[in-house]
């Protein structure tokens, strides 16, 4: 069977891409950005790959289309698809047709650490023998692949909120029906196409709905916004983190600590990271391998061997003592949170926060009077100003109780960096994108012949 899949180098249709060449299809793709990574890792799949949307890509015509949630009406190979009439369906459709059928589906989802949490999740049970399959929306270090079928019916699946196609306005995860399901948290995000917190909310009640009564949701105690989401109805099993499973600190950075479970020591985590809000992930993660039967020990000794996920706080260089990270946060309660992890982890030394607001939710203002407070804990802040922001930044900066600048080009943010930045300092870039390729061009502007460690 010839699948051909519209927006093929997004993180989810990219990796769906992957899962369906291993479950034996033939599969090709077109997208306006065919570029690497992706393009490279699709293409060592022997997945055929097409610039631009042109309807020839079309023919000899393939026995099924997938349009990715990225097109839109008046794209003119929807447009040719409609008109000829080929048979199409949506990436998580497809994916749970004929990827997720007869698998036990542990899905995690919420506003923030979906992707960090599925990461643990699927290495836990690796760790434990269990060889899940997984699609997560980064790359985990434990696995250097974003998806793959995997040898069991365990399947790890990032369970994300946005909108399924042009033709479907449901979220992606009403299709995936988990047995088991981690909801983290819930804030209001995706201002693009979500009016309000009611309005994600009643698509988190839509997930709850599809979970069975024998399955199990894994939840924070005493969270409002979710607890109003049960509260519409659940016929599952809820267990609940901050109640029956519990944290102790033993390192106050969060980069060791102690798992409870009914009252009872069950493990202790020790590892490279840090953070309370890695430590809520890990014990989400350790609470939902227990229901597919990996003690809370066997997932303890997992995650002190968990390598973390790109993009996540991922030292990118060490530079003559200036520590480079890129991080994906997008959100002000993500940036908040990470921040505190790395405040607690170095202590007084300077932290840079350099922040491109590109989520749409960002670029329409929506959090704007939250940015300010999110940074409060970095020495200084830097705003890059995108094209086309029709908020003021500059009001951000006034409201900062911190240095805080915006500045207009990544060009002007590596040279200011590279004039100021000293040995001991820690650099924090915060963008759901790109951003200019300014990681590896700071680290290169900052690197001279005997002083650079890439780490």
């Amino acid at each position: 069977m010839h699948v051909h899949i519209l927006g093929i180098c997004g993180t989810f249709m990219g990796s769906l891409a992957i899962l369906a060449r291993e479950q034996g299809f033939t599969v090709t793709g077109s997208d306006q950005k065919v570029y690497p990574p992706m393009s490279t890792q699709l293409e060592a799949q022997g997945i055929g790959l097409m610039e631009g949307y042109d309807p020839k890509h079309l023919s000899p015509e393939p026995d099924l289309v997938v349009i990715g949630n990225a097109m839109s009406r008046g794209n003119t190979a929807v447009e040719y698809v409609l008109n000829k009439g080929l048979p199409y369906t949506s990436g998580p459709e497809f994916f749970a047709r004929h990827i997720l059928n007869n698998k036990w589906v542990l899905a995690v989802a919420g506003t923030h650490g979906k992707t960090t949490t599925s990461s643990m999740l699927a290495w836990i049970l690796e760790y434990a023998g269990l060889k899940p399959g997984f699609l997560i929306g980064g790359v985990p270090g434990n696995f250097n692949i974003s998806a793959r079928k995997g040898d069991t019916p365990f399947f790890v699946v990032e369970a994300d909120e946005y909108d399924t196609a042009f033709f479907d306005k449901r979220s992606k995860f009403v299709h995936y029906h988990p047995r088991t399901l981690v909801i983290h948290n819930l804030e209001f995000d995706h201002a693009d196409i979500f009016d309000s917190l009611a309005a994600i909310q009643k698509q988190f009640h839509h997930l709850v709905r599809t979970v069975p009564s024998k399955g199990r949701i894994i939840t924070p105690v005493a969270n409002t916004a979710i607890d109003e989401v049960l509260g519409m109805g659940c016929w599952s099993e809820v267990e609940y983190l901050g109640s029956q499973w519990k944290t102790t600190l033993k390192e106050a950075d969060g980069s060791a600590f102690n798992i409870w479970c009914d009252g009872k020591a069950s493990g202790t985590v020790q590892w490279g990271h840090c953070g309370n809000h890695n430590v809520a992930n890990a014990l989400a993660a350790i609470a939902a391998a227990r229901h597919v039967g990996v003690l809370p020990q066997t997932a303890c000794e997992a995650l002190c061997q968990f390598q973390g996920v790109k993009r996540r706080m991922e030292l990118v260089a060490d530079v003559n003592g200036v520590h480079i990270y890129d991080d994906f946060a997008h959100h002000p309660t993500a940036i908040a949170t990470t921040l505190q992890g790395l405040r607690a982890k170095v202590g007084d030394s300077p932290i840079r926060l350099v922040i491109e607001p590109r989520s749409n939710t960002m670029r329409m203002g929506v959090h704007q009077k939250a940015l300010a407070e999110a940074t409060h804990l970095a020495s200084e802040v830097i705003w890059f100003r995108p094209q086309g922001l029709n908020w003021s930044l500059d009001d951000v900066c006034k409201a900062n109780d911190v240095p805080a600048k915006v500045m207009d080009s990544t060009e002007t943010i590596i040279n200011y960096l590279q004039t100021t930045v000293d040995s001991g300092e820690h650099v924090v870039i915060m963008s759901n994108g790109g951003f200019e390729g300014i990681h590896q061009r700071l680290v290169k502007a900052l690197t001279t012949a005997n002083r650079i460690e890439i780490v």
